[in-house]
């Protein structure tokens, strides 16, 4: 369940509210827009492990170089093709 308060309300009661965040994940509004979240180090932690990799030609088997060989790009990735091209 996602819970948010005020910027207002996070400066006045940090302690309730970083409490509260230790349990889920917390977003912060300002102005009425989505501003900030504020989350366990744990659970950054885990969102952190999950961000890409970088990985070279020689981090792939003969057998996944085989199938990015093999691959065909879908009718329907057509639409951004001119994401690739100079402008």
């Amino acid at each position: 369940m996602n819970h948010s308060v005020s910027s207002v309300e996070a400066s006045k009661s940090f302690g309730r509210i970083s409490r509260q965040a230790l349990e889920s994940p917390l977003t912060i509004t300002h102005h009425g827009h989505d501003s900030l979240v504020l989350m366990s180090h744990a659970e950054y932690l885990r969102l952190k492990s999950r961000d890409r990799e970088v990985m070279t030609l020689s981090d792939f088997t003969e057998d996944d170089r085989a199938a990015v060989a093999a691959a065909r790009i879908p009718s329907e990735a057509a639409q951004f093709d001119d994401e690739t091209r100079d402008h």
